[in-house]
């Protein structure tokens, strides 16, 4: 599945944060608890943040494949998110799939 033209930040994920630095993007993903928390959020099992909310709302459109809001940094960062999820979180990922894709 080509799901990376893609941005995921979840947003993926963390990327999907207006405004993210590329170092605080990895800080994120490396924050084993911010990522479970915000993959509750996009997958509708638990709160979101600000953050989560964004990245909800953005990763339908990443995932098929356009979003015309976003920054080609906010791209960027969210195509490396969701690349990460779909490594290190491959349970959420397909769920993240099923649910958006």
């Amino acid at each position: 599945m080509q799901v990376f033209l893609l941005v995921v930040c979840l947003a993926a994920w963390a990327a999907a944060a207006p405004q993210m630095t590329d170092s605080q993007l990895e800080q994120t993903l490396a924050d084993r608890s911010t990522m479970l928390r915000l993959l509750r959020c996009a997958l509708q099992e638990g709160p979101c943040d600000p953050v989560g909310r964004r990245l909800r709302t953005l990763a339908p459109l990443v995932l098929r494949g356009a979003c015309p809001q976003c920054s080609q940094q906010e791209t960027r960062q969210i195509r490396r998110t969701l690349a990460f999820v779909q490594r290190n979180y491959p349970w959420e990922w397909a769920k993240i799939v099923r649910q958006y894709g």
